[in-house]
């Protein structure tokens, strides 16, 4: 099905990972220290955006005046110590194990690089991937084409011959800005 794509780009958190309850939880965790809730909308809007912006909106929301970088390193904190115990591979991590060696992947996310790391390492899934493109490795995150061009680049293969897996509206737009194909996950 994909054999017509030089490369295979894949986002993790909710793609291959599913990581999503235990950001939500983390989430509700720190913004209980400010007193401070979160959306469920508007956290699903923001998916695959860096942990900074979504923070950033939370507090906008609230009219407070915390540094968002601060509270996304004290969310990132809580995530830490959650994940590695609660994090399992979704179904999707079927077609990277039945492409491996046929094609070079990489992992696009907009997770910190210690934190993607830690988890495909710990899940034993890193060695499948060519490349790991975070928040941390680019300055214009998803729906920007950053990430998913230093993917491209990383693998050695024309951004127009990759396919990009993502569960998330900005990685669906960050995809066809870099000139690549997308597969919402969502729909399979």
């Amino acid at each position: 099905m994909y054999e017509r794509y030089d490369g295979l780009i894949f986002d993790m958190d909710g793609t291959i990972l599913d990581t999503e309850p235990t950001h939500r939880k983390a989430w509700r965790e720190t913004l209980s220290r400010y007193d401070m809730q979160f959306d469920e909308q508007a956290m699903v809007a923001l998916n695959g955006s860096p942990t900074w912006r979504i923070a950033q909106v939370i507090i906008e929301s609230h009219q407070a005046s915390l540094d968002p970088h601060l509270l996304a390193q004290e969310k990132t904190q809580a995530v830490r110590t959650m994940l590695l115990d609660t994090v399992r591979p979704l179904p999707l991590i079927d077609v990277v194990k039945s492409w491996h060696g046929r094609r070079p992947m990489s992992v696009g996310t907009g997770s910190e690089s210690d934190i993607a790391e830690a988890l495909l390492n710990h899940l034993g899934l890193r060695r499948y991937f060519t490349a790991v493109v975070a928040a941390d490795h680019v300055k214009k995150h998803k729906p920007f084409p950053d990430t998913f061009l230093l993917c491209a680049e990383l693998m050695g293969v024309a951004p127009e011959k990759c396919v990009v897996f993502e569960d998330a509206d900005f990685g669906l737009e960050a995809a066809r800005a870099a000139g690549m194909a997308g597969v919402d996950v969502r729909l399979l």
